[in-house]
């Protein structure tokens, strides 16, 4: 990495000039500045205002960059250790899907773990890609699902040698990492494009003794959300190029879904963020560490949760875990990880990341103190104390079903359906997704077949309060299943 370099932010710089320069808007938007809708002035406030405008020449173009914007993507490019960098203001969504839909095209096989987020699948809708799932193990105890393992990645790659990709989850949700190293080796031998989702491991290029990220391992794409844990404003990610892409390619790719309308609110974010990670990244994260350390340990004294960390370490499907994360068991209790969620937020005014059935995920970053930490922590001692129970009987014990898939993604969400209640589902295919969100992963995917299981789940996972997504039917009571001639 080029500190010097580093020290640069030229979108930043082109929207200060921008200002300094009081052009007279005669272009959208249309709140000019700020002085047609004052409200929306007043709660932004006006420096804000003032730089949401529309690509003109200054400031370059996010389709086809040339000036400001193509030499913030090199200097991205240089802190990252990638050959390319685009800059992504359509969510981190759009980052995944780019990777997807520039190597596979329709028919084409790629191998994934099934506890991917919905982005995944969606872009095989729309590409008609064909997914090759590899389960991620299970951690029985935990109930979650964990990385690959390279023996089951060989396995899927040595079985299927006309696939074109493989997509890898690194970090999960949980903070699990797979052998990344292992899978882009063996990957690039059977000439497998590496793609990872690398939404939640921003850290792991600017922290030290952090889990190996994409870049490092020798990935071909990576898609970072750097929203979530490098500091930039919700929405704006990172899509990162390895030697074996076509950047030109992939820029392409992009411009299929991506707004022509970037917001240089999201891009300036994302270039004063990265240079904050380039040049403070160590100290943020080492602190970011720090607290999640003291918390694990804190909580654990607690009794009744568990906030797992290294010990799950095995090299295989935990090859190594993100230090960062503070994911926490709540099952050993009587409550499940969305219980507790519902209570920090409506009870103690705290709002954690998400719940699902057995766990809660808090985000840490250097912005959090020490005084709300401490507040965390005594929250759920009195969350124990007060709602904690023996029984724990009637508590769903998995989160992950092995799917049994029948039909292609895209097959069968344009197939022809028909809406039946949950319960009459079973030995149906499925037509839509059933998701949770957060985290948005699918619990049933187009093509699926429906189980008792399934069902079970979704209506356990509804009557202990999680946000269930991605039916046509907004209550969740139908689930549209494919009509098979």
């Amino acid at each position: 990495m080029n500190i010097l370099l580093q020290q640069k932010a030229p979108i930043h710089e082109a929207l200060l000039r921008h200002k300094s320069n009081r052009v007279v808007p005669f272009d959208v938007p249309g709140h000019k500045g700020g002085r047609g809708n004052k409200e929306l002035t007043e709660f932004l406030g006006e420096n804000c205002m003032k730089v949401d405008v529309n690509s003109m020449k200054p400031l370059d173009n996010l389709c086809h960059p040339t000036s400001v914007i193509r030499e913030a993507e090199m200097i991205a490019a240089d802190a990252f250790g990638a050959k390319a960098a685009f800059f992504i203001v359509n969510g981190t969504t759009a980052s995944v899907q780019g990777m997807i839909m520039s190597v596979c095209k329709s028919g084409d096989k790629i191998i994934m773990p099934r506890n991917v987020h919905r982005s995944a699948i969606n872009s095989l809708v729309v590409c008609g890609a064909i997914p090759v799932y590899v389960n991620p193990g299970v951690n029985k105890d935990l109930g979650i699902p964990l990385g690959m393992s390279l023996t089951d990645v060989k396995e899927a790659i040595l079985s299927n040698p006309d696939a074109k990709a493989i997509l890898v989850n690194n970090p999960t949700y949980y903070g699990i990492c797979s052998d990344l190293r292992g899978i882009v080796e063996f990957a690039h031998e059977h000439g497998v494009k590496v793609l990872v989702d690398e939404a939640h491991g921003t850290h792991f290029y600017f922290g030290e003794d952090m889990p190996v990220s994409a870049m490092a391992a020798g990935a071909d794409m990576a898609a970072v959300s750097m929203h979530k844990t490098g500091g930039s404003l919700t929405q704006s990610s990172f899509l990162l190029c390895g030697e074996g892409v076509n950047p030109h390619h992939v820029r392409q790719v992009i411009n299929l879904t991506q707004t022509t309308s970037g917001s240089y609110l999201l891009l300036v974010s994302l270039d004063i963020a990265r240079k904050n990670l380039s040049l403070n990244g160590k100290e943020l994260f080492k602190k970011t560490v720090d607290i999640a350390e003291y918390a694990r340990g804190e909580i654990n004294k607690l009794g009744g949760y568990y906030a797992f960390g290294n010990e799950l370490v095995d090299g295989e499907a935990v090859y190594t875990f993100d230090p960062t994360k503070l994911s926490v068991h709540t099952r050993n209790m009587g409550l499940a990880g969305i219980e507790v969620y519902d209570l920090l937020r409506d009870e103690y005014g705290i709002q954690i990341e998400f719940g699902d059935i057995s766990n809660f995920l808090a985000i840490l970053s250097a912005g959090d103190r020490n005084l709300e930490i401490e507040r965390l922590i005594a929250s759920l001692s009195e969350i124990r104390r007060l709602y904690g129970k023996e029984d724990k009987s009637d508590m769903f014990d998995h989160e992950y079903i092995n799917p049994d898939v029948v039909f292609a993604p895209q097959q069968a969400f344009y197939s022809e359906k028909k809406s039946l209640p949950i319960r009459k589902t079973i030995d149906k295919i499925c037509g839509e997704f059933v998701m949770c969100y957060p985290p948005g992963i699918p619990i049933l995917a187009p093509g699926e077949r429906v189980t008792e299981e399934v069902v079970n789940y979704i209506l356990y996972a509804k009557e202990k309060g999680c946000l269930l997504t991605g039916t046509e039917d907004m209550a969740v009571n139908h689930i549209n299943v494919v009509e098979v001639e």
